[in-house]
This record gives structure tokens, sequence and C-alpha cells, in this order.
């Protein structure tokens, strides 16, 4: 892949129990594009990624949700997994994050679970979406639409169902971070 993303930063957003390809895939892509990557989480040194149901490995975070600023980065990466997802949501600095990006028209790319905090956000009213079919109830009552696709662009909101759907997702964000 050529370098096209050199220059770029993107803020990875995770606690404890994301799903690990989630995290890797999209940021080897990013990586072998050009962008630097950094890995924000709430008050600790190390997250650990999950495989499914099993821990998996440890990964160094480069910054916290607290002393992060939205105009350090070019655009947002959000990781599923059961467990992150649903700790994440409820975290008001993470929140604040993505609102923040948001408000910077800058690009938020969602895998699987990982919407949930674009739902606790008050991020997905007027968007359409896809996610892990689970949370179709919540995007919709959120006032989004939810749609079973493997990648769906609308505005600068990059979502996508699974780890199945990685390439597609890192396709669609390469493509969306170089224009």
């Amino acid at each position: 892949m050529s370098q096209t993303l050199k220059g770029k930063t993107i803020a990875i957003l995770v606690t404890d129990g994301f799903e690990q390809i989630e995290l890797t895939g999209p940021r080897d892509a990013l990586k072998e594009a050009g962008a630097e990557v950094k890995i924000l989480s709430d008050s600790k040194d190390k997250v650990r990624g999950w495989n499914h149901d099993q821990p998996a490995d440890n990964f160094k975070v480069d910054g916290t949700f607290e002393t992060a600023r939205v105009d350090d980065f070019d655009a947002v990466l959000l990781p599923g997994g059961v467990i992150n997802a649903d700790q994440i949501r409820n975290l008001p600095k993470a929140q604040e994050i993505v609102r923040k990006a948001a408000e910077a028209d800058k690009p938020i790319a969602v895998i699987c679970h990982g919407a949930w905090l674009l739902v606790s956000a008050g991020l997905v009213k007027g968007k359409t979406l896809t996610s892990w079919n689970s949370l179709k109830d919540d995007i919709n009552n959120a006032g989004g639409h939810w749609v079973d696709r493997q990648v769906v662009k609308d505005g600068l909101l990059i979502s996508s169902r699974k780890p199945d759907d990685i390439p597609a997702f890192n396709k669609q964000l390469i493509e969306t971070l170089a224009a």
C-alpha cells in the first residue's frame, strides 16, 4: 500500500476487553499506509485484548482519555468487543472525545460493538450505520438507521459489522483519510 497517510495520526480508543483483531487489523493497515497510530485508554499503562471470549495480548497505551486532545488526531477508531464496548460507553471522557471529533468533522471509524459508544454519546441520530447485529435495536432506538452490510460510510462515519469485514473496513477508512 502506498504511503498515502503520511502525516496523519489516528487515535484508537479502547479499554480492556476489546476484540484484538479489530484493533490490530486496522492499526496495521493504517501504519502500512503511513499513518501514526496512538492507543488511548482510561488511566492505564496497558490494555488487554481478547480473541472473542478468551483473554489475549497486552498493548501499551500511548495516552489517556483524560489528556487526549482531539486537535492532535485526524481520525478516531473504535474497535469492538463486548467487554470493551460496555465499559467505554459509560466513560464521560471517551464520550467527549467522540463528540469533539464529530464536531470537528473528523472521521470516526467503528467496528462491531464499538458503536455503543456512539449511541451513548448521542451521535447516531440520523446516521446510517452497521454493527454487530445485536446492536440493531440500540442504534434504531437512538434515531439511527441500522443496515446489514460489510461496511457503511455515512459522511465521515465509517462502520463495519465484524472481524470478517476488516479488509473492506480498512479500504474504506484509508480511502476516506487519503481524500
